[in-house]
């Protein structure tokens, strides 16, 4: 398998956010419409054993890895004679990719918030003249009204027809995103998926797409990146440094449970995702899956032995064998998610 690095710019507000495991779903409906349902079931076979052909990263700001969900004593102290403000150390959530290089402690030091990783991007839109806006965020999140129209009556009322809002995520036009695909091309093609990801751009992505939400371009070609390469691995690191790889940095949630990593050095945070489906199964009277329990991107395993050329860990949910969907027994979910090997300091014993 093979990781690719995609570059994608939003063109317009987003009602779901960029998750790897939803990018995945649509991306199966995407392929299904393309290259038919026979075809896509021949991609899933295996995903529930280990197997998947395509695992796919968060949306990430370009040149930016997320920074690992550790407790704060792991990091650098501060020579600062002040404590540092803990609020701004929340905000710092983005390493940059040449970061990596540097040891485990300073990563904190070197991380990024939102505006800071917005900022050189806005400055640099900014100067080509197009809008005179540095001071913008990378997004702001609205509520847009919404209402149904009563025919009998001709305006809004009560019940179904009460007005309500859904909130839409706005990004700044100058924002890119780096999305990491592990692919097996000998079953699914680079040309294949790049022309998947390309109409789901076009179409929109996520929720109330059909009103002209979730539209992004690709900016570029795919760029092959194993993610042991350019300055994001541990390839090429003196190892009288940084030592060996020991633990997994993940680009996007996973399912890690049962899969026997250390319960003591592997560090996350969890969320409930309460999934549904797409596409044409939205109109199938139960949309909803079952709830599954997943460990954001960020999260750090320790794996009793590291395998450095793994690309990926975690297992595909779902399946006619364990079934998350009573609409769709079929329907698997991703589980998996693109990681790096990374070396993090061993805690001591007594």
């Amino acid at each position: 398998m093979q990781t690719y690095r995609f570059t994608l710019r939003p063109l317009s507000a987003f009602g779901t956010p960029l998750a790897g495991d939803t990018l995945f779903g649509q991306m199966c409906w995407t392929l299904r419409h393309q290259l038919g349902n026979a075809r896509l079931s021949e991609l899933l076979h295996g995903y529930t054993a280990g197997k998947p052909f395509a695992v796919l990263s968060d949306a990430l700001p370009v040149g930016h890895v997320p920074l690992p969900h550790v407790p704060s004593e792991v990091w650098q102290k501060s020579t600062e004679t002040a404590a540092p403000d803990r609020k701004v150390l929340k905000k710092k959530k983005w390493l940059p990719s040449a970061a990596l290089n540097q040891t485990f402690a300073s990563w904190q030091a070197s991380a990024h918030s939102d505006a800071e990783v917005a900022e050189p991007l806005i400055t640099a839109w900014a100067a080509l003249g197009t809008q005179r806006d540095t001071k913008a965020s990378s997004h702001t999140e609205r509520a847009q009204p919404h209402n149904t129209i009563n025919r009998q009556t001709g305006t809004t009322g009560e019940g179904q027809f009460a007005p309500y809002a859904m909130p839409q995520i706005w990004f700044h036009p100058a924002m890119q995103f780096d999305i990491y695909v592990v692919l097996d091309d000998a079953r699914l093609s680079l040309a294949a998926l790049t022309l998947a990801l390309t109409a789901m751009g076009q179409t929109g992505f996520g929720r109330d797409a059909s009103i002209g939400l979730g539209k992004f371009e690709l900016v570029g070609e795919a760029a092959l990146n194993n993610l042991r390469n350019e300055g994001v691995a541990p390839t090429g690191r003196a190892a009288s440094t940084l030592g060996t790889p020991n633990s997994y940095l993940t680009l996007g949630s996973c399912a890690p449970q049962g899969l026997g990593f250390c319960p003591v050095r592997s560090f996350y945070q969890v969320a409930t995702r309460f999934g549904r489906h797409g596409d044409m199964a939205v109109q199938s009277g139960q949309p909803f899956k079952r709830p599954v329990l997943l460990a954001k991107a960020g999260a750090v395993f320790w794996p009793e032995t590291l395998d450095a050329s793994g690309q990926f860990i975690g297992q595909g949910l779902g399946g006619a064998v364990n079934p998350m969907s009573l609409t769709m027994p079929e329907t698997v979910q991703q589980g998996y998610a693109p990681v790096i090997a990374i070396t993090r300091p061993v805690e001591k014993t007594a």
